[in-house]
């Protein structure tokens, strides 16, 4: 796992200091203030930050668009992509396009079904998979080589991200299908929001038993929670989401108006307690549209300030 590229996130990584990442969901309108205000609050907090494409299949700002405003405010963005809507010609452009204004990473997603969005009619792409995504980058960056054999002309320098989610079923699998993904090219890992932290411990665990803690740099990704009903909804209606009751327990024994507070305690609390978990290379912090409590979280998880290391230009 050596430095590869330019990305800030990446020499965080490789230097031994735990990374902080976040999230903005790009806006269903054209107004770039709507991301770049929430990208504002949290800036000095975190490391870099996700810009999340069509999040739940929803049509919203490009990821890529977004990415370039808070690149142009300094602030280092990882571009998200989706292969539900492009193929490899679409793919191998945008790339291009990023690598274009320096967007030094990425992380290659699936993409929730059309299903669940605003157009259920739309039809999916998946000309590539995930893992196919990741070995694309790859061969765009370390070969100079189009997936049809060209060259590149200035190829992208992209550090290269997955997303990995230990809760699934079959838990037994989730391993396995990490390993894949490292073998695809995946160089770094942000993970689904934990709350059964006892079972990420377990995922952990038969990670580092193979090694592949020692081949990627993990995230653990956490997202505090505003309410009982959230806690229940993230619980009953999300696929691949485990609350444990007695994290909806805790939240529901709290007064309403301190439910918010009691979620931020349990987000620092886990962080502190995965500080110590063998393989955990930093934290991915998704407060979902309450970026405003990010700079609170990273300040009370004893992970600011964050280091001083600057991207090549």
């Amino acid at each position: 796992m050596s430095v590869k590229t330019p990305s800030k996130l990446e020499k965080i990584l490789s230097s031994g200091n735990l990374a902080v990442t976040s999230e903005c969901g790009p806006p269903r309108g054209s107004d770039p203030k709507a991301v770049t205000k929430k990208a504002e609050m949290i800036k000095d907090y975190v490391d870099a930050v996700n810009i999340t494409d069509n999040q739940t299949s929803v049509t919203r700002m490009s990821s890529l668009a977004a990415c370039i405003h808070l690149k142009l405010m300094g602030v280092e963005p990882i571009l998200q992509m989706v292969t539900r809507d492009r193929n490899r010609i679409a793919i191998q452009s945008d790339i291009l396009g990023a690598a274009s204004f320096d967007i030094f990473n990425m992380l290659c997603l699936s993409g929730d079904h059309q299903s669940f969005g605003d157009c259920p009619q739309g039809q999916n792409v998946h000309d590539l998979d995930s893992m196919q995504l990741l070995q694309t980058v790859h061969l765009m960056r370390d070969e100079g080589k189009f997936l049809g054999g060209a060259d590149i002309k200035r190829p992208p320098q992209m550090f290269v991200g997955a997303a990995a989610n230990p809760f699934a079923d079959p838990f037994e699998i989730r391993v396995p299908r990490l390993a894949k993904k490292i073998a695809s090219g995946a160089e770094f890992i942000q993970t689904q929001c934990i709350y059964n932290v006892d079972k990420f411990e377990e995922w952990m665990k038969q990670v580092c038993d193979r090694g592949l803690h020692e081949k990627v740099y993990i995230l653990a990704g956490v997202t505090p929670l505003k309410s009982v009903g959230m806690a229940k909804f993230m619980k009953n209606r999300v696929p691949g989401m485990d609350v444990p009751d007695d994290i909806v327990k805790r939240m529901a024994d709290t007064p309403k108006e301190k439910q918010p507070e009691e979620g931020i305690n349990i987000c620092v609390e886990t962080i502190e307690r995965l500080k110590s978990v063998e393989g955990v290379k930093g934290f991915h912090i998704m407060a979902i549209e309450w970026e405003e409590k990010v700079p609170g979280i990273v300040e009370r998880a004893g992970l600011y300030p964050r280091p001083e290391i600057g991207a090549e230009n």
